[in-house]
């Protein structure tokens, strides 16, 4: 069986700020496009049988860039939805909620169109690709690769190694990076982690 490849989209000027960005499709910047254009090789050295992007353009942007113009959108990839919170810095959160923490608190109801998501409900999505991650490495001797978000991903990584959505605050992500999850002995294991190709 093949490893899982995660890969964060290039930076945008709202994740080089540190606001929180859900729903919002921000764009790459140009250094977010040269940091994903970067990882081409790193990804050329995988053999990638199928591919998954969420529907964001940051992200299926990303996707093309790292020669990956065919992955599958699936909706259960988008990022967490932050709700009242969108477009908002922890600092500023923090100052209306001292000690406030995404990965135990959540986040303030939004409107409508994007509510806001616990933890929990992000666990329920990141489960629901892990599934479609398992039937795609049955099928293959390769690798499956997701092209994604960071806190979404940070949670999948928490449910690949049997843990709680909220422990996905252990895994720090950084935006334009590759990280691999594999196996020993057949348990999971993160096999490598915020991967940038050398200078």
């Amino acid at each position: 069986m093949g490893d899982l490849l995660l890969v964060r989209h290039g930076e945008t000027e709202w994740s080089r700020s540190g606001r929180h960005t859900g729903l919002t499709d921000v764009p790459l910047t140009e250094r977010g496009r040269e940091d994903a254009r970067r990882l081409l090789p790193l990804i050329r050295s995988y053999k990638v049988a199928t591919a998954f992007v969420s529907p964001l353009g940051r992200a299926r942007e990303t996707a093309e860039l790292i020669g990956l113009p065919d992955a599958r959108v699936d909706e259960d990839l988008r990022e967490w939805d932050y709700g009242g919170y969108e477009g908002i810095t922890t600092v500023d959160i923090q100052r209306e909620r001292p000690g406030w923490f995404l990965f135990r608190d959540g986040v303030a109801p939004g409107p409508p169109e994007h509510p806001g998501e616990t933890p929990e409900q992000v666990g329920e999505r990141a489960d629901r690709v892990l599934a479609k991650v398992d039937a795609a490495l049955a099928d293959t001797e390769g690798c499956v690769a997701l092209v994604a978000h960071g806190h979404f991903l940070r949670v999948l990584t928490a449910r690949r190694l049997g843990l709680p959505p909220a422990d996905g605050a252990l895994f720090q992500l950084a935006t334009g990076t590759l990280s691999r999850l594999g196996t020993e002995h057949g348990r999971p294991v993160i096999a490598g982690w915020n991967v940038r190709p050398a200078s």
